[in-house]
């Protein structure tokens, strides 16, 4: 007390917990709420079974020897062409419950703790399917006892284009028609520094497949490696930042790379933040062709009632998902990277 007046120390004095009312703002600040460039960069399809398959197929290269005599006979048709692959879908789930007394509650940033936690519910699954897409996880059929299915995600699908971060092309399986799984890649013991030689050449090897890489994704300590070697080197460049419009936009210092343009075309560099590192723990970079890629479903998000067995309501979010890699010789992967060095030239 101040020169005999209550002053506000007084009051939070007084117990317990004080006569002063908490200033809270209501409102929730949740900083985890971010895109996910990869589940809405590529397609969207859907499968019928556990197990999906399709068929991919390539053109044989010119026949430069391709010349009949005027008037002979056809010859034989060619042989029959492509290959069928295939994947198994993966059920993936998030569970909430809520006491009566919660959901009643006058609750700071929502109206209906229940209602919140729905759609936090479906936000987390949305997160999780963008971050197990981008694993090397390799494909497990489920057997309905202990062991879950498991959809095999990109990182176990491409094969063709496989590198190391110095550009040394490494073998891979991808697909295994023998077990009709797909396989996680060779564990790289020793990271190294990424190579913007390897970059071109993932780029160089799916444009001769047939493939256009138009996006570079990879977490965002590789991109902002990436954009510092470009920025500083003599590499090619293309900004999306606009050299027209307001004196304010004029004014901006642009110290980063959006684009790099290759002889193969431009290519959008794209951080992803749920992007984990590979198995080995090394971080990857994956140089995509999104239109041969999709997210398929069994069945989209879906909630479901749980029995009630007391004061709560409990409620499941399901989805039975896979990732579909259309033809992963469109896809290159450059692996063994260790983002906390410098790119090299």
């Amino acid at each position: 007390m101040a020169a005999g007046n209550v002053d506000s120390a007084d009051l939070k004095a007084i117990k317990t917990g004080g006569l002063i009312h908490e200033s809270v703002l209501d409102k929730i600040f949740d900083v985890s709420r971010i895109p996910l460039p990869y589940t809405d960069m590529v397609g969207k399809t859907t499968h019928k079974n556990e197990r999906y398959d399709w068929v991919v197929d390539k053109l044989d290269a010119p026949d430069l020897t391709n010349a009949v005599v005027d008037g002979s006979d056809a010859g034989a048709a060619a042989d029959a062409s492509g290959e069928r692959v295939g994947n198994h879908s993966q059920t993936s789930t998030r569970v909430i419950a809520v006491s009566h007394r919660a959901d009643d509650s006058d609750r700071i940033g929502a109206e209906k703790e229940f209602a919140y936690q729905l759609t936090r519910a479906n936000q987390h699954l949305r997160r999780d399917i963008e971050g197990i897409s981008l694993t090397d996880q390799a494909s497990v059929p489920d057997d309905g006892a202990s062991t879950a299915g498991k959809t095999g995600a990109l990182g176990s699908w491409i094969a063709s284009n496989v590198m190391t971060a110095d550009g040394t092309p490494v073998e891979a399986v991808g697909y295994n028609h023998s077990t009709g799984k797909t396989t996680t890649p060779a564990a790289i013991e020793t990271g190294a520094a990424l190579s913007y030689g390897a970059i071109k050449s993932g780029i160089q090897a799916v444009y001769e497949e047939g493939g256009d890489v138009s996006v570079l994704m990879a977490r965002p300590s590789v991109i902002a490696a990436i954009s510092e070697f470009c920025y500083s080197s003599d590499v090619p460049i293309a900004s999306l930042t606009a050299d027209q419009g307001t004196s304010q936009d004029k004014q901006a210092a642009v110290g980063a790379i959006q684009v790099i343009v290759t002889d193969f075309g431009k290519v959008r560099l794209v951080s992803n933040r749920l992007m984990p590192a590979m198995t080995d723990g090394n971080d990857c970079v994956y140089l995509l062709d999104p239109q041969y890629l999709s997210t398929s479903y069994l069945s989209g998000i879906q909630g479901y009632d749980l029995a009630k067995t007391g004061l709560s309501n409990k409620k499941m979010l399901a989805t039975d998902w896979g990732v579909r890699c259309h033809n992963e010789r469109s896809q290159a992967m450059i692996v063994g990277v260790d983002s906390s060095e410098a790119v090299v030239a």
